[in-house]
């Protein structure tokens, strides 16, 4: 079974709390069994703009990572993060970048995320740029810099009369290159932007056993032996045009969330009906609209920041990051785990058979592949949940998936599902 080398760097590294505290520096910052809390020994700070309110004094303790060699030259770097932020509390998420033993790039931050929107709004930072580097959205983008190292830091805030504060589980950060030539640079268009309605699609053909998978690095160049249909269910996204049109548009723009609500639902995570009984009315689906609320940016206006909706995720007991892909044979390798992946792909109408519509950028859910290898989706923009699953070409999806965002997963999982065995450079 031959793997071919796509010569594509990505690594992702994470950091644990509490495992990991000593390894970077804490600054008014605790150890606890559940992760990082304040410890009240940092002076109290006022904070003013549209994200928070300005008269609040906030309690703030900092988490700062030690430089992380990516071991190659990166072009882009992306956050994702997991935490517990009760209502008015919330936390700010930074990156700079390294080169030669020195700081290559200033801070650019991130993003500013609570899971309660009620009190503060969570938002990304919208015109940050300079000669060395530009943030887009979800993403800091390298431009003038070299950058062959990262530093994360991340600020937990507290207004000072609020009895309970924020807890941080974990941050980690994906470092990558372009893909090659022959896979065009991922876009700077934000995330989740689909347009006109599919065409109709058949549904796949019965699961047989896992696909078999190559362990070493990338490419796509491997013999399929067997197919694998998880059994995830079905949400069409365009089932709430007409209906709540906040948060980002509505239906036709809730791509993201809708991924998300699918497979917290197939791990039996999902939020329960008390916590989106604020719905009303209900509509076809309240769990869809309850994540499209707590997945919202309110800077980019919509619901489709990458870690966002997995810091969502998370607050519902699941393990969550954001990382990238080299190719469909490391995604089969979550499938063969048992782990459906949320994935990021633009193209036109046509260019992926069975995908009749243009998008800059859209997430669909990855369930599995079939006998010959060809991916197998749920796609949450149909018409109907019956709609929601197709089956597309192995390549042209590939393509798109890497061409569009190159190679953007969301990973959820329970804890006690083990992921697959990383590769050489790792990437998850």
């Amino acid at each position: 079974m031959t793997v071919v080398d796509p010569g594509r760097d990505i690594a992702y590294r994470r950091f644990r709390f509490p495992a990991d505290q000593r390894s970077g520096r804490s600054d008014g910052l605790r150890a606890t069994p559940d992760g990082l809390r304040l410890d009240g020994t940092a002076a109290p700070r006022t904070h003013g703009d549209a994200h928070a309110p300005a008269t609040t004094g906030y309690a703030t303790g900092t988490w700062t990572s030690p430089v992380t060699p990516a071991g190659f030259a990166a072009t882009e770097l992306v956050p994702s993060w997991t935490a517990d932020t009760p209502p008015g509390c919330w936390l700010t998420v930074e990156l700079r970048g390294w080169h030669a033993d020195a700081a290559s790039t200033g801070w650019y931050e991130l993003g500013r995320w609570a899971a309660d929107d009620s009190v503060v709004r969570r938002s990304s930072v919208p015109g940050q740029a300079d000669d060395r580097a530009r943030v887009a959205a979800d993403t800091l983008r390298v431009t003038g810099a070299t950058v062959t190292g990262w530093q994360v830091r991340v600020t937990l805030l507290r207004p000072v009369d609020t009895p309970t504060g924020p807890t941080l589980r974990s941050v980690g950060v994906v470092a990558a290159t372009d893909p090659p030539a022959d896979a065009d640079p991922p876009a700077d268009a934000d995330p989740s932007a689909d347009a006109d309605p599919p065409a109709d699609a058949t549904g796949p053909p019965a699961a047989t056993d896992p696909v078999p998978v190559d362990a070493r690095r990338g490419g796509s160049g491997v013999a399929h032996g067997g197919g694998l249909v998880l059994d995830v269910p079905r949400y069409a996204q365009r089932l709430h045009v007409g209906g709540e049109s906040r948060w980002g548009g509505g239906g036709d723009s809730w791509c993201s969330p809708t991924c998300v609500a699918m497979v917290l639902d197939f791990w039996g995570a999902g939020p329960t009906p008390q916590r989106y009984a604020w719905v009303d009315p209900p509509g076809p689906r309240p769990q869809v609209v309850h994540a499209a609320r707590h997945c919202y940016d309110h800077a980019y206006d919509g619901a489709g920041n990458w870690p966002f909706n997995t810091a969502y995720a998370a607050t519902h007991g699941v393990d969550t990051f954001v990382t990238r892909l080299r190719s469909l044979a490391e995604a089969q390798r979550f499938l063969a785990a048992g782990i459906p992946l949320i994935v990021s792909a633009a193209f036109t109408a046509g260019q992926v058979p069975g995908l009749d519509y243009d998008t800059r950028g859209h997430l669909m859910v990855l369930v599995g592949f079939t006998a010959d290898g060809d991916p197998v989706l749920n796609d949450p923009y149909a018409p109907d949940d019956e709609r929601v699953r197709r089956t597309v070409p192995r390549a042209p999806f590939e393509t798109a998936w890497q061409r569009g965002s190159g190679g953007i997963a969301y990973v959820l999982r329970p804890e006690s599902v083990p992921l697959p065995p990383a590769p050489a450079q790792a990437n998850w």
